[in-house]
């Protein structure tokens, strides 16, 4: 699967939610959600019944586009956890939110998870005081993720404070730009609205 470059408004309308994929203006008036709350195209208003497999697959493309990952890492978190001890959902999620990308996007010090990508592969974390440059590694508890001394002068960096509260499993000093990641998070402590993950697994357990 190829990168996607068309409008990310469309993928938020298409899966009926706020995937928070442009940032600053997902929160405010502009969003398309908000103005146009139905799927894009010429048949987005029309009327559809939609199968247990079409169900199952518009929630696995929900997640998989709301942490902005490509099928085959999607894929992979989901074999991952089937592989694990205890609920096969919640262990997928939890590897999602323990992404570096997504710890940074949840600390409220970025706008946006592609954000956040973008400062990561252009080297401006360490995480425990060595350069990550990889947006899918996954943090571990007791983790400290630092922004580069160097790279704090820079406009991304000077502009940046706390956009939104941070949950509570991670510590986060907006002056200092520190996160700590206390502890694995609980379902309970994701903020996933309208998302039933038990429909990912059913679809991959076909």
């Amino acid at each position: 699967m190829g990168r996607y470059t068309g409008p990310v408004c469309k993928l938020c309308r298409r899966e009926g939610m706020k995937l928070f994929l442009k940032g600053a203006r997902c929160l405010g008036p502009k969003c398309q959600v908000e103005h146009r709350a139905y799927p894009p195209g010429q048949h987005g208003q029309g009327r559809k019944k939609v199968s247990d497999y079409g169900q199952q697959l518009r929630e696995k493309q929900k997640v998989r586009r709301f942490y902005s990952v490509y099928e085959r890492q999607f894929r992979g978190y989901y074999d991952n956890a089937a592989r694990q001890r205890g609920v096969t959902g919640e262990s997928m999620l939890q590897q999602l939110e323990s992404r570096l990308d997504n710890v940074i996007f949840r600390s409220g010090l970025v706008a946006s998870r592609p954000q956040a990508r973008q400062l990561i592969t252009h080297r401006h974390f360490l995480v425990n005081g060595a350069i990550v440059n990889i947006p899918s590694f996954q943090v571990k508890p007791e983790m400290v993720i630092e922004v580069r001394e160097n790279s704090r002068g820079t406009e991304a960096f000077q502009q940046a404070g706390a956009i939104r509260r941070a949950p509570g499993w991670l510590s986060v000093d907006p002056v200092a730009k520190r996160i700590q990641m206390l502890a694995v998070p609980s379902r309970e402590e994701m903020d996933l609205p309208e998302t039933h993950e038990q429909l990912v697994v059913e679809y991959y357990s076909r």
